[in-house]
């Protein structure tokens, strides 16, 4: 594999150019890949606008102007409760998991005492 002596060109297309080529690759009777190679694009980025067109995620607004939005999603209630829950839970794990720490570095010091002790006798 060549070697790279600078680096990559990264592509930044708007989010109008987005749109129209979602839009194009939406047509009856012209596939996506045909569009993406017309565009000089790859055919899985404009799966992703596809996908992301569908989600929302980029729109194109009635007088010509297009709109990058961010889903900003409201928990619900539901999911407000049961994120509280599984907040306390790990807070209770992660204590039990100290304990344990605790424990088994009690249980290191009693052994090497033991171990310590019994050179002791053994001289």
């Amino acid at each position: 594999m060549p070697k790279y002596t600078q680096p990559r060109k990264t592509w930044k297309y708007s989010a109008d150019f987005k749109v129209k080529a979602v839009k194009l690759s939406l047509q009856e009777g012209i596939q996506s890949k045909q569009v993406a190679e017309a565009l000089d694009i790859h055919p899985l980025m404009l799966s992703r606008w596809r996908k992301w067109y569908r989600e929302g995620k980029i729109e194109s607004d009635p007088q010509g102007r297009v709109s990058v939005t961010k889903s900003k999603e409201v928990p619900s209630k539901k999911e407000l409760t049961e994120l509280t829950k599984l907040q306390k839970e790990n807070q209770r794990l992660k204590q039990e998991n100290d304990l344990l720490k605790k424990w088994q570095r009690y249980l290191a010091e009693q052994h090497q005492n033991d171990l310590d002790s019994s050179k002791d006798t053994d001289i």
